[in-house]
């Protein structure tokens, strides 16, 4: 007979970690493919999480003065036509607008009619048409600074996808700023950087590196790019999270001009940032295991579900009032500023199936109620950052008093877990045959997890990005947080101050 399989998800995170990453998104229920190529559906439980993501940083922007506001989908060609530099960043991804009308065709179908005067593109990032509207609310130094974020759908027509971390369709917050001077836009540019990065370690439980784009990887337009780097469990990169300064090239594109107090006329200074859905994708690989997703708790769905077990109707009577009961004194215990959020599974289910739908939904806590544990006034508790099989007998009143520690010591766990994996699969690496070796792996028809973050003296030179490419790796930035290391580029010996961090990426 074949053995039964040790782990709820397979592969395993070892034997195939894309097709993992895939199933451990089916088997939690987070979405699934949609009948349009390329997009996703994202259901309750992936919606639930991405809300509390939304929910906490609407607040983050909110405490750091900015306010929400909403623009078109649809952006006239000509906008972007305005930045050149921009546009060619976009336009290989842009989906384009013809016509606005449908008529019977001459075999029963539909038909585009009424062609469009002009094309519009469907928004893949909204600088050139927020551009515009500030054009029109700035006239004086007194105007200044506009500090607007969006809630938004965007669109970037890509050809190979991956559910949450690359759609054609997917869901962000874009930030755009405008100010009088070059210093306020740089302070809120390296601002919403910390914003970010705060959120992705405190409440994601991610890590992050904070740093700078080289001149290759910057933002089409801007004059630089900050971003957060994260790894995930098969070592590789990805950018959680990106802070823009634009200088003034999209101000002279736009006509964002303004009166300063001296009256002389000077174009504004402008910013955009952004996160995206591919957060969730980010929580997803960076601590789910091989039984399904984990989630922090200060982002969790639910944060407790209760299991009541019976065979009686008798039992279930006394079980689900004793359930009822803990479940209204969970909700009247605060975790970080809201009320603990509980679920009770009583659906007429085997209990084992039901047990392991919600470790594979990463529910942080989990406790099973009986006969026996409301005799003895206890549950029979799980942790979700610990083995399935590790449960243990706990005091009804002390699971009250102290499920917030207990989140917190999750929360805490999935954080240090995480940066054990980073510093354990982190490098400093001086000689380019030494970088060639770590991102070579042993198998190379079927690779196995392998290289990391390298940290090298790289130069912003366009010789470099060709070399990159050939090893298919990437600069991800270079660390703000650090002194200098001055030293020779492993590529061209060109001086460099600071190392970079290289890394295969999503």
């Amino acid at each position: 007979m074949a053995k039964a399989p040790q782990n709820a998800i397979s592969p395993t995170r070892a034997d195939d970690y894309p097709e993992w990453y895939q199933q451990v998104i089916k088997a939690a229920d987070l979405a699934e493919v949609s009948p349009v190529r390329g997009c996703m559906v994202i259901k309750p439980w992936g919606w639930s999480i991405w809300e509390n993501m939304q929910s906490v940083l609407d607040g983050m922007f909110k405490e750091t003065g900015h306010e929400n506001a909403y623009f078109p989908l649809f952006i006239p060609m000509s906008y972007l036509e305005k930045e050149a530099e921009h546009v060619e960043g976009f336009a290989k991804e842009c989906a384009v607008v013809t016509h606005h009308r449908l008529e019977p065709g001459p075999n029963g179908g539909l038909v585009p009619a009424g062609k469009l005067d002009e094309p519009l593109i469907v928004r893949p990032t909204s600088e050139t048409i927020i551009g515009a509207m500030y054009a029109k609310w700035v006239q004086s130094y007194r105007d200044l600074p506009i500090l607007i974020n969006q809630w938004a759908n965007v669109v970037r027509w890509e050809l190979r996808t991956r559910m949450f971390l690359r759609t054609a369709e997917f869901l962000w917050q874009e930030g755009h700023t405008a100010h009088a001077t070059a210093e306020e836009a740089i302070a809120e540019t390296r601002q919403m950087l910390e914003v970010y990065a705060d959120f992705a370690e405190n409440y994601m439980a991610m890590p992050v590196i904070k740093g700078e784009k080289t001149s290759w990887e910057r933002f089409p337009g801007a004059t630089m790019t900050l971003s957060i780097e994260a790894m995930m469990q098969d070592r590789k990169a990805l950018q959680a999270g990106t802070s823009h300064f634009l200088g003034q090239n999209f101000s002279k594109a736009q006509e964002i001009k303004f009166q300063s107090q001296e009256g002389t006329e000077e174009y504004a200074w402008t910013t955009s940032w952004g996160v995206s859905t591919r957060l969730v994708g980010g929580l997803i690989m960076t601590h789910s295991d091989d039984d399904g997703l984990i989630c922090p708790p200060r982002l969790a769905p639910k944060h407790i579900v209760l299991l009541p077990i019976y065979r009686t109707d008798e039992e279930r009577a006394t079980v689900l009032a004793y359930v009822d009961q803990l479940s209204a004194e969970l909700k009247g215990v605060q975790y970080h500023g809201a009320p603990v959020r509980v679920l009770v599974d009583d659906r007429d289910i085997r209990g084992g199936e039901k047990t392991w739908q919600h470790i594979k939904k990463g529910v942080p806590l989990r406790a099973e109620i009986g006969p026996r544990d409301v005799a003895g006034g206890s549950v029979f508790l799980a942790r979700r950052d610990q083995s399935p099989k590790e449960k243990q007998g706990v005091p009804k009143d002390q699971l009250v008093a102290t499920i917030t520690t207990l989140l917190d010591e999750i929360q805490t766990n999935l954080f240090e877990r995480a940066k054990k994996l980073r510093d354990d699969n982190s490098r400093t690496i001086d000689k380019l045959e030494d970088l060639i070796a770590y991102f070579t792996p042993q198998n190379e028809e079927r690779p196995e997890i392998h290289g990391g973050f390298a940290y090298c003296h790289c130069a912003d030179d366009k010789a470099v990005e060709e070399e990159l490419k050939k090893l298919k790796l990437t600069v991800r930035c270079i660390p703000v947080e650090g002194g200098d290391e001055p030293g020779p580029c492993i590529f061209t010996g060109q001086p460099t101050q600071r190392r970079a961090v290289i890394a295969k990426a999503y």
